[in-house]
């Protein structure tokens, strides 16, 4: 995967280096940070492309099968240039707070990223 600018894990903002330019994050944490963004997006809200995202309005109504909602994530996971494989687990569902991560692999790579809604 090529670089993409690095965001701040707490603001999501963009980094800056010590010489005041903007940072940069590289592989493997590049490819991290982009399954993390795709995991985020709406379906409908990429102005480019608006049959990407995740199909949130269906999952936060409560009225779709796990194994759906799973298959959400994993095919967001997917549109990440570079990542070859996608599984997604729950880990809790608790009073419609739902909590998972996805496992992705690359060539070179595999990774880790969570969520919670």
């Amino acid at each position: 995967m090529a670089s993409v600018l690095l965001l701040d894990r707490t603001t999501n903002d963009l980094c800056m280096t010590a010489g005041n330019t903007i940072a940069v994050a590289t592989d493997p944490y590049a490819t991290s940070q982009s399954v993390a963004n795709a995991l985020k997006l709406k379906l409908g809200d990429y102005w480019y492309n608006t049959t990407l995202g995740v199909d949130y309005d269906r999952i936060l109504g409560g009225s779709m099968p796990l194994s759906w909602v799973k298959s959400q994530f994993e095919k967001a996971a997917l549109t990440v240039p570079g990542v070859l494989t996608a599984t997604c687990y729950i880990t809790s569902l608790v009073n419609r707070h739902l909590i998972g991560q996805v496992q992705y692999t690359t060539a070179s790579s595999s990774g880790v990223t969570g969520f919670s809604l």
